[in-house]
């Protein structure tokens, strides 16, 4: 069954899509890998989008991360925050039958 808040992030194939998406206030919900095992940012220039996001899910504020982004449009360094998720946190890929 999609989580409430399914349309709320987006991914991108390409990163530059992602991060255009992120800094224009977007959530933009990022895959990879450490250490071989599954884990995703979901970053936004929105913090309160974020944290609003984070509450529904059990995430405690205090863990959301700061980190500024290059926009891929000037080059200028924007703020930009994310939570890392690992495990049961990340949300299933859409059209996955998760």
């Amino acid at each position: 069954m999609p989580r409430p808040d399914a349309e709320a992030w987006c991914e991108f194939a390409a990163r530059r899509d992602g991060v255009i998406h992120a800094l224009d206030g977007g959530m933009w919900l990022h895959r990879w890998k450490l250490d071989g095992r599954p884990m995703a940012h979901l970053v936004s220039s929105d913090k309160d989008a974020l944290l609003a996001w984070g509450t529904r899910h059990g995430m405690d504020e205090r863990w959301i991360q700061y980190k500024p982004l290059k926009d891929p449009r000037s080059g200028e360094r924007v703020p930009a925050w994310h939570w890392d998720l690992f495990g049961d946190a990340i949300p299933p890929r859409r059209g996955s039958g998760d």
